[in-house]
């Protein structure tokens, strides 16, 4: 007896259902509709590399007009505020004992002094080196207002081999949001589409009811598309959804094609949905299902998709690890979408190994799911 020929009216019988299916679902819908507005607004506001204010504490030895004059400098520029005027050591390594203080500033005696004389002269800085990335970020503004300080009382004494024109491409303000934004989308997207169908599937296994859709006539290439086809047109409103939150509300630029982050999406989705099936067609419960797809898609998403961290700066095999997670290519794809405008050529590798993912993904888990229904 032949098998029966493909049907797309068996199809659409089957992406109704699970149309049908998820709007009966509460859980479903919120999980689809609202899990991204908490996720994103949650990382949105709460992910931030920038630095706003910076506690400082002087110790000023000196006293003189000068040495006042180079600490005005400080809350000048809006980046520092003066927490303490300590009048020893002691009380400047408490203040950074205590976590009172980011920075500490130590003026020498003779500091006015010895710049009237032309000699150059030594200040001090003391970071607290527990928050690297603030430690940092303090000590490059503190060296910026000491550079424009000597500057202007040695500038005619001093000579310049170098006159340093900074210009910054793509994020002039350096906003973190506009390169935390399109990444996070990407992490989303990864964790909603492959967690919304492993769920979807394992329950049809608890239920009973995928025994009930073997016994049909239905082939498995059909049930497989039937069961990917409403998610991937959600995982659709969900990226424009999170696109229109990024832009509107975030204020993240826009800079690329509408068409082209349309066509990347779906091929991302394919992959992402189809991983979720895979997932549940190894484990048959929801439980198993759900804790499984957040440990292969949230975790590698998170950590090794260059999201947060430089891939360039992880370690070799890390490096290596970074080609099989698929949130990788989406967070470049998305970032020069949104910041840079470049055309597809310029993603090429990207949209490559992209495809290259949903392919194989998409192949590997039709044969376990026919394996399954065998």
């Amino acid at each position: 007896m032949t098998p029966p020929r493909f049907s797309r009216i068996r199809l659409w019988a089957l992406v109704k259902k699970e149309f049908i299916h998820i709007i009966r679902d509460p859980r479903s819908l919120a999980m689809a509709f609202l899990m991204p507005l908490i996720l994103l607004i949650l990382f949105g506001y709460a992910i931030t590399m920038d630095i706003k204010t910076l506690n400082l504490v002087i110790y000023d030895q000196d006293q003189s007009a000068t040495s006042r004059h180079y600490l005005e400098g400080f809350p000048a520029s809006s980046y520092f505020t003066v927490v303490a005027a300590a009048k020893s050591h002691a009380e400047v390594r408490a203040q950074l004992d205590r976590g009172k203080a980011h920075l500490a500033l130590v003026i020498p005696r003779h500091f006015a002094r010895d710049l009237e004389q032309g000699r150059s002269t030594k200040v001090q800085l003391l970071a607290d080196g527990s928050d690297a990335n603030t430690a940092t970020i303090a000590m490059g503004y503190a060296e910026a207002i000491t550079n424009r300080f000597s500057t202007a009382q040695l500038g005619s004494k001093i000579e310049l081999a170098v006159d340093n024109r900074l210009r910054v491409w793509y994020n002039p303000e350096l906003k973190s949001r506009w390169f935390i934004i399109p990444g996070l989308i990407a992490v989303i997207m990864t964790v909603i589409t492959a967690l919304l169908t492993s769920l979807t599937v394992s329950r049809e296994w608890e239920s009973g009811t995928m025994e009930q859709l073997i016994a049909t006539p239905v082939q498995p290439i059909e049930l497989f598309l039937g069961k990917m086809a409403p998610y991937f047109v959600i995982g659709v409103l969900d990226v424009l959804f999170s696109v229109a939150m990024g832009v509107w509300v975030f204020d993240v630029p826009l800079r690329g094609s509408f068409i082209f982050l349309l066509g990347v999406t779906a091929m991302f989705l394919i992959g992402g949905l189809s991983l979720g099936i895979m997932v549940s067609t190894i484990a048959r419960s929801q439980l198993v299902a759900s804790q499984l797809a957040m440990v292969v898609t949230f975790l590698p998403a998170f950590l090794l998709s260059g999201f947060l961290y430089s891939i360039d700066n992880m370690p070799r095999f890390l490096q290596v690890v970074t080609h099989v997670v698929q949130a990788r290519y989406f967070v470049e794809v998305l970032k020069n979408i949104f910041l840079k405008a470049g055309p597809p050529a310029y993603v090429a590798d990207d949209l490559i190994f992209l495809g290259m993912f949903a392919m194989v993904v998409f192949a590997v888990a039709l044969r376990k799911f026919r394996k399954k229904l065998a």
